[in-house]
């Protein structure tokens, strides 16, 4: 009995740990989805995530507002959404190049700004876990089961998922989101109907940026509520092959950012149990997960026509 007990309390915890890690990757890969929705693939992503984790953690580290925080990450990350917009639209620089020299940069950038302006790891106090109660002596988390399975995560996870329905409708239902999916699919179409294109380009590649910029500040301000260096550690990259395995779909991207999370949480609680399993092969899952995704051969059919193509107008 007490070994059935244990086995269900491992079970939930890998699933709650599960739901809760994949917060940053849900940012991520949505606001990815809506870049290379609109034809820009942008690489920069994990520089963008670290520079908004920093900016983010040092505006609440000042002035203790945690909304501020978000905010701040926000802004950092609309304005490396921009620079990756004018290099990769307006320059028309090959983007996966652009897009490495923008994760280089965040990288370098926010190390320099941790060493410079922290000098050491500090902490904060990073957003609780909301409580939502019917009455004083009954909360939703003291459901059994499913309470500490859904219940009792921050409003930065319950954001993220709330995202997921939000990004589907704006990309299927909405005006602009057929102005994304043309300039994805076919510029020369949508420009010969009055669209226009690299707007649309800057907007969408901009919004993939400030998303990726609250991705960052999800892990300094939610998850571990410090600013270490190089604390993404490959997230970025994940979250740009995710919207691979998503087939560019928000649904297929919660699906598959559920699906990382899970491996990852399953690696930690195998290390916290201490069982036989090599550390750095548990380490490694996420990210043969990644590559195993990547090699689908059917997905590539699945891709917007027009992506990593630069657009301008009468050239065909």
């Amino acid at each position: 009995m007490t070994h059935e007990l244990t086995v269900m309390a491992v079970f939930l915890g890998v699933i709650h740990s599960g739901i809760r890690l994949a917060t940053p990757y849900l940012y991520a890969a949505l606001g990815e989805t809506f870049a290379q929705r609109s034809g820009v693939l942008n690489l920069g992503v994990e520089g963008i995530m670290l520079m908004g984790a920093f900016f983010g953690f040092f505006t609440v580290f000042q002035t203790g507002n945690l909304l501020l925080g978000v905010l701040a990450a926000a802004a950092i990350g609309i304005v490396m959404g921009l620079i990756m917009s004018v290099v990769s639209i307006t320059f028309q620089a090959q983007q996966g190049i652009s897009g490495i020299g923008l994760f280089m940069f965040g990288l370098g950038m926010s190390s320099l700004l941790f060493k410079t302006m922290l000098g050491t790891v500090e902490g904060i106090n990073s957003f609780p876990e909301l409580q939502v109660c019917l009455s004083e002596s009954f909360c939703m988390a003291d459901i059994p089961i499913i309470g500490d399975i859904f219940f009792g995560h921050s409003i930065m996870t319950y954001g993220a998922y709330l995202l997921v329905p939000i990004s589907a409708w704006i990309l299927n239902k909405t005006t602009w989101g057929l102005k994304i999916r043309s300039a994805g699919q076919n510029p020369e179409a949508a420009d010969s109907l009055g669209v226009n294109v690299n707007a649309v380009r800057y907007a969408s590649v901009t919004l993939g940026g400030a998303l990726a910029g609250i991705a960052g500040a999800s892990l300094s301000l939610s998850l571990l509520g410090i600013f270490q260096e190089n604390m993404t550690n490959g997230i970025g990259f994940i979250a740009v092959a995710l919207v691979y395995f998503g087939s560019w779909r928000p649904l297929g991207v919660l699906v598959g950012a559920l699906l990382f999370s899970g491996v990852n949480a399953l690696q930690l609680w195998a290390q916290v149990l201490g069982l036989p399993i090599p550390s750095n092969i548990a380490v490694m899952l996420p990210y043969v997960l990644t590559i195993v995704a990547l090699a689908l051969p059917f997905r590539r059919s699945l891709q917007p026509a027009a992506l990593t193509k630069p657009f301008e107008r009468g050239e065909n």
